[in-house]
């Protein structure tokens, strides 16, 4: 790095000075269907190799399973209720306007903190382009690519057409469109770039690629992945509590045919083998610049992705789909290369992480905890449960995740109670909250969510 070697012949590094880089690599509304993570059918053989190289975090959640409150988590260390974000319009300044984000601490310690594409929130597709509800205390400069996939729109196959491209049942298979053309794949020419130009170091380059996110678009080759044949759409199931059912409506499947569904679904996993194929492109950056000694890679999503369990799609639930996240670490020196991790960790951990890899003072009032233990030793006693929280009706929803359970209540219980033992449900098809037998299961768990949000705030500004 030639900064530091510069610092060290006046005499000595400054004690904030980064001893390592940061490559922070976001996916939009990615669940867990990778390779790495088991699925025996989406295609992610870059994602796989990074995984090989780092800590894969097995049961990482996400602090609110909707964009701008989980980016906001993630970048400021802290949970929606000290941020008040719970939508997607308000911006954490406008409560906490003296706040270091996670980048803005690199910034603030000399490096060049640059940002391609989406990290904090902004509408998906409708914002590609601009800079959306961005942060510019983050970040000392910022990139706002736009390809293809934003030009050719109007071909896009909508089976939800009241409901915008944003969030609808909606794909495109590009027969013509290279992935180069495409924004995400302008996303990794630009990072790739700014490798190139910052490979000296220290830096803080987060990448934030746009799919798998709706509308599913990609070049034709990655579709061709998938035989439609191959694709099947999970049985709905009973229904399941109101404000869970609320975040896909008409239930279920958004009211598509279970063709029209199956077709979104084979679209969906065609972006995910897209998008991995444009993270493979920086990674090849990383070893032709002989980068990864000194950088710190985190791949990570917003939150999960339902595919039609329980009978819905998207996110805005409490259930493992859509609360857990793909999280890998490739960290180096670290003793815990190409292993899993079955602790419960969150993405409020990223912050501090980071922090302590990089040898930077966090902020004291962080939410999580370095994971630091975990990637020299994935089988370290950690006892930190995960929470994840969402807002349906006016109304919250907290969820605590243990290694064993899942809990959640509504309108503190009033609007019902979920408990599911994933040592023998991981579908999370029977809830198990009324049982008598499992009482005090439901008892230790309502009182760690009791202990975690002892206030309750919704959608406080």
């Amino acid at each position: 790095m030639r900064t530091i070697a510069l610092l060290l012949l006046l005499g000595g590094v400054p004690a904030a000075a980064p001893r390592l880089n940061v490559l922070f690599i976001a996916a939009d509304d990615l669940n867990n269907d990778l390779g790495c993570y088991g699925h025996p059918l989406v295609k992610s053989p870059n994602l796989d190799r990074l995984a090989k190289m780092g800590t894969r975090f097995d049961r990482a959640y996400c602090q609110f399973p909707l964009c701008s409150p989980s980016r906001s988590s993630i970048m400021t260390g802290l949970r929606p209720d000290q941020t008040k974000v719970f939508d997607l319009s308000y911006h954490f300044r406008k409560g906490l306007p003296d706040v270091v984000t996670l980048s803005q601490l690199f910034k603030n310690a000399g490096a060049p903190a640059v940002r391609v594409g989406k990290i904090y929130h902004y509408g998906n597709p409708g914002d590609i382009g601009t800079s959306g509800l961005d942060d510019k205390e983050s970040w000392t400069e910022v990139h706002n690519p736009s390809g293809r996939d934003k030009a050719i729109e109007k071909q896009i196959l909508n089976h939800t057409p009241k409901r915008g491209l944003g969030s609808a049942m909606c794909w495109l298979e590009d027969v013509e469109g290279k992935d180069e053309e495409h924004t995400d794949g302008k996303v990794a020419t630009e990072t790739i770039r700014l490798l190139e130009k910052h490979k000296g170091g220290p830096f803080f380059i987060a990448a934030g690629f746009y799919k798998p996110h709706t509308p599913y678009v990609a070049p034709k080759k990655y579709f061709d992945l998938y035989p439609p044949a191959s694709i099947q759409v999970p049985e709905a199931g009973e229904k399941p509590l109101a404000p869970a059912a609320a975040s896909t409506g008409p239930w279920p499947n958004f009211g598509v045919t279970e063709q029209e569904a199956r077709d979104c679904k084979r679209a969906y996993y065609a972006t995910i083998s897209f998008m991995d194929a444009q993270v493979g492109r920086v990674m090849e950056a990383l070893d032709r610049l002989k980068l990864w000694e000194n950088t710190v890679v985190v791949f990570w999503s917003d939150h999960g992705y339902l595919l039609g369990e329980h009978g819905l799609w998207m996110k805005q639930s409490l259930f493992e789909e859509s609360a857990r996240v793909p999280l890998l670490i490739v960290a180096p020196g670290a003793k815990g290369k190409g292993k899993a991790c079955g602790r419960t960790v969150e993405l409020v951990d990223v912050y501090p992480t980071l922090a302590d890899l990089a040898g930077l003072a966090a902020p004291k009032d962080l939410a999580g905890a370095s994971l630091r233990p975990l990637l020299n030793d994935p089988a370290a006693p950690w006892e930190r449960p995960a929470f994840t929280q969402v807002q349906r009706g006016g109304f919250p929803g907290y969820s605590v995740r243990t290694e064993r359970w899942r809990y959640a209540e509504w309108d503190d219980g009033a609007k019902g109670v979920e408990l599911y033992d994933h040592a023998s449900d991981p579908r999370e098809a029977r809830n198990l909250a009324a049982d008598p037998a499992h009482a005090a299961v439901v008892a230790e768990l309502k009182a760690l969510v009791k202990r975690n949000w002892p206030t309750r705030v919704v959608g406080g500004k």
